[in-house]
């Protein structure tokens, strides 16, 4: 298994210390992952909804659809998730549950009068993803290895956060005072906890036109503009709670305030602006309102990301002394990334009082890239990782509407399943999703759409090292829309 999340951004300070970049392949995956998108009718029928996409939704899954819109239509919607995660380390499990409200569609389709076919426009919001996440573990690492020994040493010399705490000190030549090298009396045997909070979104401003060049054949095109905000927030903590260095053991022998180690504790915070664009492009064909197949191209996202990174430490002695990191690290930095291409293929069909409909997704997340704002040797360094951990991955949709008969009420089912982007992932790494909703027309004017989802699947990440300190999350996530539409 290749895959490797660091759970916290830990490891990033660490590259910091050696090239004054934080980022790495996991701030590329963020941008690059889809969302659920925003629209009811298409998540209660598991988003297979490229060769239908006949309201606002369409501006996301394939503008070709939206022209077979021949009303004036205007949507709303709000948008509840919850994200639980429960994470074991070392025997000990731990929950931990976060959750967001929060509007997240509208828009308008506008069909303009012709003479034969249609041409459409249409404008929205969609809030596309949200980055709401979290985790937390609490364990005893019987291991001899730990946070202070990772950040201990001469590869940290420029930033020497562990002597800075009272954890290590400096070994030098006796005579010559010469450097050597950084070294901890910590070795293991630490009590570890922590957590990550992630909270934040991304929203798409749409703009989008269909034309039918032929009789049931469609041609449509999207522009977004892309803007949002993205925060992690992640604590780490070591603690001696075995009294393992105890009042007779100074960890700096020329500092005896360093004696009865008792904690250390590590903040960092990755703090996003994001703004960009991208664009979609999709054709439908529609043959006699009964088989509909569709495709469409999302071309690259290009994001550019205003970040502030910013890490503060301490450390407690039972002598009663306590040191900080001083100065804390605050580095500011903007960069851009550029996200893969998305294929989309649907076809639908409609029996009677019954749709089904089935999509499939091809995404290589090799194609994620840094494209500006830091060197060619980090860029060249961040593309090899990219190309050696993902692959292309394949997610799978499928949907059924019924209407019911004599009632303005359609029922809906669908599931999802989505590929895990690393290579050699097993399939409990895959994000599978359960599907369902409900949605009613009062007098061809109203409509109501509610869609429900449940999602599961399984996660690890490492707090440092490989496979050292690592956390096993057993993750699912709750999403509750609610949509209405006004028909002219």
């Amino acid at each position: 298994m290749t895959k490797l999340i660091i759970i916290n951004a830990i490891f990033l300070f660490i590259l910091s210390c050696q090239s004054n970049y934080s980022q790495n392949y996991n701030d590329a995956l963020l941008l690059s992952e889809p969302g659920l998108y925003t629209g009811a009718r298409a998540l209660s029928m598991g988003n297979s909804f490229t060769s239908l996409s006949n309201d606002i939704s369409g501006l996301l899954f394939n503008p070709a659809g939206i022209g077979l819109v021949n009303k004036v239509e205007l949507y709303g919607g709000m948008n509840f998730n919850s994200f639980n995660n429960n994470t074991s380390f070392f025997n000990t499990t731990t929950n931990a549950s976060k959750s967001s409200v929060n509007l997240n569609q509208f828009g308008l389709v506008y069909p303009l009068p012709v003479i034969q076919g249609s041409w459409v426009f249409a404008f929205g919001y969609n809030r596309a993803k949200d980055f709401n996440r979290t985790m937390k573990f609490d364990g005893f690492n019987s291991g001899n290895n730990s946070m202070i020994q990772t950040l201990t040493g001469d590869y940290n010399e420029q930033v020497p956060i562990t002597n800075d705490l009272g954890l290590a000190y400096e070994i030098r030549n006796p005579i010559t005072n010469e450097y050597i090298r950084d070294t901890t009396l910590i070795n293991g045997l630490l009590n570890q906890s922590g957590g990550i909070k992630r909270e934040g979104y991304l929203d798409k401003w749409s703009f989008a036109m269909s034309i039918e060049v032929a009789k049931g054949f469609f041609i449509g095109g999207t522009f977004n503009i892309l803007s949002g905000k993205y925060k992690s927030n992640s604590d780490y903590w070591e603690d001696d709670t075995k009294d393992i260095y105890g009042i007779n053991l100074p960890l700096d022998p020329a500092d005896q305030t360093t004696r009865d180690f008792q904690t250390f504790y590590l903040n960092d915070i990755i703090d996003w602006d994001l703004s960009g664009w991208d664009s979609q492009i999709g054709v439908l064909y529609n043959w006699m309102d009964k088989f509909r197949f569709g495709a469409s191209i999302k071309l690259p996202s290009y994001y550019t990301i205003k970040e502030n990174y910013l890490v503060n430490a301490d450390s407690y002695f039972g002598t009663g002394y306590g040191y900080s990191l001083n100065p804390a690290i605050d580095d500011p930095i903007q960069y851009d990334i550029k996200t893969p291409f998305e294929y989309s293929f649907g076809a639908s069909g409609t029996f009677s009082i019954i749709t089904v409909a089935g999509d499939i997704k091809i995404m290589d997340y090799t194609q994620m890239e840094f494209t500006e704002g830091f060197d060619y040797a980090y860029r060249t360094a961040r593309q090899k990782e990219i190309d050696d951990l993902f692959t292309t991955a394949l997610d799978y949709h499928f949907g059924a509407e019924v209407k019911i008969p004599n009632l303005p009420i359609f029922g809906r089912a669908g599931f999802m399943y989505r590929q895990s982007p690393y290579s050699d992932d097993p399939s409990e790494f895959d994000k599978k999703y359960l599907t369902v909703g409900v949605g009613t027309l009062i007098d061809n004017t109203f409509g109501l759409d509610v869609a429900y989802a449940y999602g599961w699947w399984k996660d690890f990440g490492d707090n440092y090292g490989v496979n050292v300190s690592r956390t096993f999350q057993d993750i699912n996530v709750n999403n509750l829309i609610l949509n209405f539409s006004v028909i002219f």
